[in-house]
């Protein structure tokens, strides 16, 4: 489930110089954080930074592509975007004008992040030897864990005050993003399949056997390290525990079958995704999704129709 970022207020349009990209910047030493506004519908708005940049939606929606790579994508809340350095965002709004859009784009001094990750590298070594700390360019777009959201709240609040320990909270605060930042796109690139190593196999082999029984010393087996062990490098490496995340991906599978076969009863759904117990597949499903596995169908099989 993604998690949505905390809304700030936003502007009232006879405020703003702009109704397009309107900018509110808050800086500290380091880094930049910018909170961008659109009111009026319009396309082919172009922007870039000077620094990696993490932005995140927080309202509205836009269209966005990335020059450099030809990428588009859809840009709503409950998502986030690394921006390369120098790299141009060719972004349209196509409803702004009833629903206007705001995002955040915090902008770091690329001397913190080398630190950052030497320090990471150096003092917080993963435990997997061949394994190192360091900010993907491949994994782009990041949907928002908790971790990720909070302390991308922790940061607005931070940013937005003036407290005069604002350098050094801020620091901690990013710091800490960017931790959260790394096991959300260890998390992505594994979906993608374009990890590798021991855990990409291990991610493989619990995807193509959740209809099954999966324990954790199997799994290390096959990671070929301690099952203590295995517990700290999984979690190191995508973020959540391996039982969050084999219960993650089988409700995935679970909604999908739901929405696909529409005649599968719910006790064989939940036979075919690994739970032993219908009762307890329907209550937590019901947990991670809103929706009992019976309501969900329904409203699936209405949006299809």
């Amino acid at each position: 489930m993604r998690a949505a970022i905390d809304k700030p207020a936003l502007s009232s349009p006879d405020k703003m110089d702009t109704l397009v990209e309107f900018k509110r910047t808050f800086n500290a030493d380091f880094c930049e954080l910018h909170i961008f506004e659109t009111h009026q519908t319009t396309q082919n708005i172009s922007l870039k930074f000077n620094n990696l940049t993490f932005t995140s939606m927080i309202q509205g929606k836009k269209q966005v592509k990335l020059e450099n790579s030809r990428i588009n994508f859809t840009y709503q809340p409950g998502a986030s975007v690394l921006v390369a350095p120098n790299e141009e965002m060719l972004i349209d709004f196509p409803e702004a004008d009833e629903c206007p859009s705001q995002c955040l784009a915090l902008s770091i001094d690329s001397d913190f992040i080398s630190s950052f990750l030497n320090l990471q590298n150096e003092e917080y070594a993963k435990i997997n030897d061949d394994s190192t700390w360091y900010i993907s360019s491949d994994a782009y777009y990041i949907s928002n864990s908790l971790g990720l959201a909070g302390t991308t709240n922790e940061i607005l609040g931070i940013m937005l005050n003036d407290d005069p320990q604002k350098e050094h909270f801020a620091k901690k605060a990013i710091s800490d993003l960017l931790m959260n930042v790394m096991k959300s796109q260890g998390h992505e690139l594994l979906e993608a399949g374009k990890a590798k190593g021991r855990f990409a196999f291990v991610v493989e082999y619990i995807n193509a056997h959740l209809h099954e029984k999966l324990s954790v010393e199997t799994l290390a087996q096959l990671a070929y390290v301690s099952k203590s062990n295995f517990f700290k490098l999984f979690k190191q490496e995508i973020g959540i525990s391996p039982n969050d995340y084999i219960l993650q991906q089988r409700i995935r599978m679970a909604k999908r079958l739901l929405s696909e076969c529409m005649n599968l009863n719910i006790s064989e759904v939940a036979y075919q995704t690994g739970f032993s117990d219908a009762n307890y597949f329907i209550k937590t499903f019901k947990k991670m999704v809103g929706l009992t596995p019976k309501a969900f169908q329904l409203k699936e099989k209405k949006f299809l129709s």
